[in-house]
């Protein structure tokens, strides 16, 4: 399946819309990676913990977008925007969305 961000495929025709797919994924940050990139706040530096927990999060709202795409018969996604935002009282909580057109290409 092709995903893309842009509003079409270069070489191929869109046959179909079938509709607008979302993928969400909201992920917990676990009190070791906190302390870890706490350390890594204070120190400099990249924080590995927060980007293997952002790289899984992604992935799997991706993942979760292309099923939804797949149940609606589309054979790829189009238009696609990726949007974080952090949730929770200690804004210990990601939340990832990923959002597309579903289409049915040539």
């Amino acid at each position: 399946m092709i995903i893309t961000t842009t509003p079409t495929i270069q070489g191929k025709t869109i046959t179909e819309y079938k509709g607008i797919v979302v993928g969400e994924v909201i992920s917990g940050v676990d009190f070791v990676k906190d302390f870890a990139a706490g350390l890594t706040n204070f120190f400099g530096g990249r924080s590995k913990s927060y980007e293997g927990e952002l790289i899984e999060a992604r992935s799997n709202a991706l993942r979760e977008m292309q099923h939804r795409a797949e149940i609606l018969g589309a054979n790829a996604v189009v238009g696609v925007d990726i949007d974080y935002e952090v949730l929770g009282t200690a804004n210990n909580m990601l939340m990832v969305t990923v959002s597309g057109t579903a289409v049915v290409i040539e």
